[in-house]
């Protein structure tokens, strides 16, 4: 994609697919599930023509990186130590950059500038706020105690469960079912809404070719890799004990859609706008919330997302 330029880095053993272009500050980005760095070619674009050198790698599990076996290899600090380690490969001058996360790359931004504040100039953060841990259950638990156990994050728990039932329908309507309508409930049996004998018709911000691209890298890697992030949610619960109470101090800027699955959680409105997101971030300096936007926010508008991103990273240099 005009001169996007692509390249393997070995990080702590890994290997990790980044694309980038441009010079100048670097931008990472990072994308979320079921995604790659694709996600972000309109962003790769804009904010390399702007002065900023952008780079977005394919976090490990997914599409040309490494894909490690083992589920315990998907904890938040493998991933965050993968990221740590890219950051000094791609700026070994600074040691320092943007970020800007989706899905699961926000929650990930969000690990980073907790663990790492250090590698953190200022942090744009899409579709997922901060989420302050809860001591008394554990995550899997919660989202059940709420949508009970056809939700996605308790179907995804079982290896091999899951996959078994996607192959039975095939990677490619798979794929286009979760970026044309993201399911929050995956029944057994009637996975999707729709009957699989119906086609589907791809949001006006994705083209058949797009999606045949991330097609073509899932049934090159299967839903494996990506599927381990969820089943390490607890896991990462006991692991994050010694950050109970922190505060996330990098300079950061909040964007979502208010048709996003994540915005219609129960108590997710009251918590980003009544105090709770900007008690927990307290240099949290502007929260958006785009009328009538889903939760591929910046795929679908990618020219408002460029430039919110441009303008809050120029304040910064």
């Amino acid at each position: 994609m005009e001169g996007i330029e692509h390249r393997t880095v070995k990080v702590n053993g890994t290997n990790i697919h980044i694309a980038e272009k441009g010079e100048g500050p670097v931008i990472l980005f990072l994308h979320g599930f079921p995604e790659l760095w694709y996600s972000w070619r309109h962003q790769i674009l804009a904010l390399s023509s702007m002065g900023y050198r952008a780079v977005a790698p394919d976090l490990r599990g997914y599409g040309d990186s490494d894909v490690p076996d083992s589920v315990d290899s998907y904890t938040c600090f493998h991933i965050i130590g993968d990221l740590v380690e890219l950051i000094n490969v791609v700026d070994p001058d600074e040691g320092k950059v943007f970020v800007v996360g989706h899905d699961w790359g926000a929650i990930l931004g969000w690990y980073l500038c907790m663990f790492r504040p250090d590698k953190v100039k200022a942090l744009v953060n899409l579709s997922v706020p901060f989420l302050r841990f809860h001591r008394e259950i554990k995550p899997v638990d919660f989202w059940i105690s709420y949508y009970g156990s056809d939700h996605y994050m308790s179907r995804f728990q079982e290896y091999g469960e899951i996959e078994g039932e996607f192959a039975e329908i095939g990677v490619e309507r798979v794929v286009k079912e979760y970026l044309s309508d993201f399911p929050v409930l995956l029944p057994k049996g009637k996975l999707f809404k729709r009957p699989l004998d119906e086609a589907i018709t791809l949001p006006f911000w994705l083209s058949e070719e797009e999606a045949s691209y991330y097609v073509t890298k899932f049934q090159k890697t299967g839903f494996t890799g990506p599927l381990n992030f969820y089943r390490n949610l607890n896991r990462n619960w006991e692991l994050l004990k010694p950050w109970v109470g922190s505060k996330i101090k990098t300079p950061a800027k909040f964007i979502m859609g208010d048709k996003d699955l994540v915005y219609g959680v129960p108590g997710m409105k009251d918590y980003i706008h009544n105090g709770g997101f900007q008690e927990d971030v307290p240099s949290l300096q502007q929260v958006v919330v785009m009328e009538g936007v889903g939760h591929f926010i910046n795929m679908e508008k990618p020219d408002e997302i460029n430039q919110y991103i441009y303008d809050f990273f120029t304040q910064f240099h």
